[in-house]
């Protein structure tokens, strides 16, 4: 693999969990997100780079 498309996922993957994160429980419910499916959906975006 690219060492340049595995810092894109990394990236990618780092962005996501932090965009999420920072998102009240409110707005998480309303997107259909539980805090636990954070990182999953994280790592499932970054696989898709």
């Amino acid at each position: 693999m690219d060492i340049r498309k595995t810092f894109q996922r990394w990236n990618a993957y780092q962005q996501t969990v932090r965009e999420l994160n920072a998102l009240d429980q409110r707005s998480l419910n309303d997107l259909g997100i539980n805090r636990a499916d954070i990182n999953r959906i994280a790592r499932n975006h970054a696989a898709q780079i």
